[in-house]
C-alpha cells in the first residue's frame, strides 16, 4: 500500500480529510485538515482547490474527483464549503454534512456570512470540533452542539476576572496563525505570572 506517485498520499480511510471554507476571490476563511500533510501538501491542495472549484459554473457538478480523494463543495452565498474525501464515501452524504455545519453556523451566528468567519474564528472552529472528530460526523443535532457552546461561553465568562477580555481566555488555545487571522498580536500571554520564564 506505498503510494509514493499518488497526488495526496496521506487520505484517511473514513470521514473528511479535510475541510476549507474558501471566499469567490480565493481566501481562505478556514481550513482544517484530519489528515496529517505537510505544509508543501496543504498549499498544493489550497491551490487545486482555488484552480479547480472557484472557476466552476452554478449548474456544474458540486464532485471534482482529484487524485486519492474527491473534491465535494457547496456554495453558500460569496463563501465555497469544499470537503476533501477518501473515493469510496458516499458523496451526498457528505454534501448533506457541509449542509448540516453550514446550518449550525447560521444558527450560531443568525444567518452567517463572511465576516462572522473572519472576525470569529474560533467560535466557527468550536462549532466545527464539537459536529467532526477526526473528520468523522460525530454530532448531527445542531440544537446539540449550539447548547454546548452555549455552556462553554457561559463558562468563560464566569471563570473571567473583571475587565479582562473573555476573548484574550478564548485566545489561548488557537495557535500563531488562527490568532494572526483573528487579527491580534500572537504570542504568549502575559497574565499573573507575569512574563516570568523558567
Amino acid at each position: 500500500m506505498n503510494d509514493m506517485g499518488s497526488e495526496y498520499p496521506k487520505a484517511a480511510a473514513c470521514g473528511w480529510n479535510f475541510i476549507v471554507l474558501m471566499s469567490r476571490q480565493g481566501k481562505i476563511r478556514l481550513s482544517e485538515f484530519f489528515s496529517s500533510y505537510t505544509e508543501g501538501e496543504k498549499r498544493r491542495i489550497l491551490r487545486d482547490i482555488a484552480a479547480d472549484v472557484l472557476p466552476r459554473q452554478p449548474k456544474m457538478c458540486n464532485i471534482i474527483e482529484k487524485g486519492e480523494y474527491k473534491f465535494v463543495y457547496r456554495r453558500y452565498a460569496s463563501l465555497y464549503f469544499v470537503a476533501g474525501i477518501p473515493p469510496q464515501m458516499n458523496e451526498l452524504i457528505v454534501l448533506e454534512q457541509i449542509h448540516l455545519f453550514v446550518e449550525a453556523l447560521d444558527g450560531y451566528f443568525n444567518s452567517v456570512c463572511e465576516l462572522d468567519l473572519v472576525f470569529s474564528l474560533h467560535k466557527s472552529l468550536i462549532i466545527l470540533f464539537e459536529m467532526f472528530i477526526g473528520g468523522m460526523l460525530c454530532e448531527s443535532n445542531k440544537r446539540e452542539v449550539l447548547n454546548l457552546i452555549v455552556e462553554a461561553e457561559e463558562l468563560v465568562e464566569e471563570s473571567a476576572k473583571r475587565g479582562e477580555d473573555t476573548a484574550s481566555q478564548l485566545d489561548d488555545g488557537l495557535s500563531f496563525q488562527e490568532q494572526f487571522q483573528l487579527g491580534r498580536k500572537p504570542g504568549r500571554r502575559t497574565g499573573a505570572a507575569g512574563g516570568a520564564g523558567r
